[in-house]
């Protein structure tokens, strides 16, 4: 049994483990938090304009978009993530000062909105033409009618896939690290790695990985509820009442029966 005290050792060394919690908690959770909302944030702002831009009549607008979405959807990831964060590395000392931090997370939110962009615009598309002919013929505007009724229907029945979408970023948010964040930076893979390389151990890895799936596993089980209530519906249907007491009221209250009565 040496290969299962070895596998036991190498992955499941608890006292590893708690040596290298805090840290994990206090800097590497808390950074992969804000890196993947933050991202989460800008990308969905973004991807709404690329979703407007998407579906709209002219070609100005709608090949543009069409190419942002190919290009940050085509490249992968991490690719996206170095391009950003080393090509623009001065302007960002300019502005930001040495960190990578910010361009991690533009370089995440750039990445986000191409997804995010095209769950938006298969939402709207989603909505019956209808509502905005309804719109129009109330009287209201074609950019109101969008804004007031059409994308919020829209939004409505994508919110699962956007779920979905963040919990790809937080997972993408491990790439950062390849940007060379600071000490107060490191999200949890980067704290799990380096403490890994110093005790030479796996462990610590494992433990950054259990955290990962302490916000992801919850996050899906929270698509699945809410893609089950917005197929089924909020309300459950009511029960057929009988119509007999209504016919007896309308008998009440008919002269005839109160002449009668009489």
């Amino acid at each position: 049994m040496d290969w299962l005290n070895t596998i036991i050792r190498t992955f499941f060394d608890f006292g590893a483990m708690a040596e290298v919690l805090p840290q994990l908690l206090a800097v590497g959770l808390l950074n992969t938090l804000i890196i993947s909302i933050a991202a989460t944030v800008l990308g969905t702002v973004l991807g709404m304009v690329v979703a407007v831009m998407g579906i709209s009549a002219s070609k100005w607008l709608r090949v543009p978009a069409r190419i942002y979405t190919d290009l940050f959807r085509g490249l992968p990831a991490i690719l996206t993530i170095l391009l950003i964060g080393q090509g623009f590395a001065r302007l960002s000392q300019s502005i930001f000062g040495p960190s990578p931090y910010p361009l991690g997370i533009i370089a995440l939110s750039l990445i986000a909105s191409a997804y995010i962009g095209e769950i938006f615009r298969a939402g709207i598309l989603s909505v019956d033409k209808g509502q905005g002919e309804a719109c129009r013929a109330l009287g209201m505007s074609d950019a109101k009618s969008m804004a007031l009724v059409v994308v919020p229907q829209g939004v409505r029945r994508v919110l699962p896939a956007l779920v979905n979408q963040f919990i790809a970023i937080v997972k993408d948010s491990s790439l950062v690290y390849f940007l060379g964040l600071l000490v107060t930076e490191r999200e949890l893979f980067r704290v799990g790695q380096d403490a890994a390389v110093l005790s030479g151990n796996l462990s610590p890895l494992v433990a950054a990985g259990l955290l990962y799936l302490v916000i992801t596993v919850p996050l899906t089980h929270l698509v699945n509820h809410f893609d089950n209530k917005f197929r089924t519906g909020r309300r459950r249907a009511a029960p057929p009442t009988s119509g007999l007491k209504e016919v007896k009221e309308l008998d009440a209250a008919s002269p005839l029966t109160a002449g009668s009565n009489t």
